[in-house]
């Protein structure tokens, strides 16, 4: 039996209250989720509810994709995130091993794709 335990987050990142202090979409610390490592990234809510887990080889460009674009699964659901975790995971099995597992113990709440608990 394979044991997969979820990854302790390398960045989180919260949505600011102050909208004047925030510069990319609430959140101001948005620099420091890395632009050039892989990993996986967490939406949750202000509740700490799993809105959407994904995966991305450029971390950053790919998080900001999912608010800026008008094919997400996230566009009508960008308001709710308030809290980002980043887990830099390099190997792509690896990403693919934690984001199905991720999806389905935690039971991300917008993902479509992965899904085993429905």
């Amino acid at each position: 039996m394979i044991q997969v335990t979820i990854p302790t987050p390398d960045v989180t990142i919260h949505k600011q209250k102050d909208p004047e202090l925030s510069n990319i979409y609430g959140f101001t610390d948005f620099h420091l989720i890395s632009r050039d490592k892989a990993g996986i990234f967490m939406f949750y809510n202000d509740r700490d509810e799993l809105l959407f887990v994904g995966k991305a080889r450029k971390l950053r460009p790919r998080i900001k994709k999912h608010f800026e674009d008008t094919v997400s699964i996230m566009k009508n659901y960008r308001g709710e995130v308030a809290k980002i975790e980043v887990c830099i995971v390099e190997d792509p099995v690896h990403r693919e091993i934690y984001e199905t597992f991720i999806i389905n113990e935690l039971k991300a709440r917008y993902n479509v794709d992965k899904v085993f608990y429905k």
